[in-house]
């Protein structure tokens, strides 16, 4: 029985990686795909012309560039706001903890629709014109939560008698949190810039509502069904799964002695003994 069980739990783990990567896997067959027609949906045969020229069609590509900078923006704020809301309820002895870290988790809950249709009413009435800025605020705003609940994971583990330890020994308190507490919160806050980005590349709903005549490249691919599927967005989103190949895998060999660093510097005794 324990063989058969080890041979239905393999069988049924290679089943879902098969149904998980085959999108994948037909996105980057059809990069090198040579259609006829309009649409890239039929194999027709192989070819490598389609990435001699991947920014071959200008539309896409600043649809591209647009969601790119976007994402690097909002992940930005994100995560510099999550980091300082993390710290403070990590930190602050502050009244109804419980109620603002439910607060904070909440967007996490709530139906993207809702955000947006909330945040078009703001907007509206500010007369704030939609475009890349309501696209940018409302993106941060939308990644807020994430950030700031994945650092608050992160400081859950920091014994902040090292920061008070370097204090003691002479260190300014800035000098101290950017020696001592910044590089241990450092594999979070890479986590958190690293969510933040792919929930704004990749977010539809909000940028509906928000892009006003800004396009994004989820917003031209919608599009590009009624008009042309050209092969340069096959090849567009292999590059970028390339990428985030690339820094997930840097990530994960960076993160790792960081972590174990950050594991065993408590367990330490004070005068460095191990």
């Amino acid at each position: 029985m324990k063989r058969i069980g080890n041979v239905l739990l393999a069988a049924s783990s290679a089943l879902t990686f098969a149904l998980l990567y085959a999108p994948v896997a037909v996105t980057v067959l059809f990069s090198f795909n040579a259609p006829r027609g309009r649409f890239n949906l039929l194999w027709q045969g192989f070819t490598l012309a389609n990435w001699r020229h991947p920014l071959g069609d200008p539309a896409l590509t600043e649809a591209f560039l647009t969601s790119l900078a976007l994402a690097l923006a909002a992940a930005l704020v994100a995560v510099l706001l999550g980091g300082l809301m993390a710290l403070s309820l990590a930190r602050a002895r502050l009244r109804g903890r419980r109620v603002i870290g439910l607060l904070v988790a909440l967007p996490l809950t709530n139906p993207e629709i809702v955000l947006a249709t909330a945040l078009l009413n703001l907007f509206v009435g500010i007369d704030l014109p939609r475009g890349p800025l309501t696209l940018l605020l409302s993106h941060s705003l939308f990644c807020l939560s994430y950030a700031a609940l994945t650092l608050k994971a992160r400081l859950a583990g920091f014994d902040p008698s090292l920061e008070q330890a370097a204090q003691d020994l002479g260190a300014p308190p800035l000098e101290a949190f950017a020696r001592v507490t910044l590089p241990l919160l450092a594999p979070g806050l890479l986590a958190a810039g690293l969510l933040s980005f792919s929930l704004s590349y990749d977010d539809f709903v909000i940028s509906s509502f928000m892009a006003g005549e800004t396009v994004t490249l989820p917003l031209y691919l919608a599009g590009a069904f009624q008009r042309e599927i050209s092969p340069q967005v096959q090849v567009l989103t292999t590059l970028v799964l390339l990428v985030s190949a690339a820094l997930l895998l840097l990530a994960t060999l960076s993160g790792m002695p960081t972590l174990r660093k950050a594991v065993d510097l408590p367990r330490r005794d004070p005068f460095g003994r191990p």
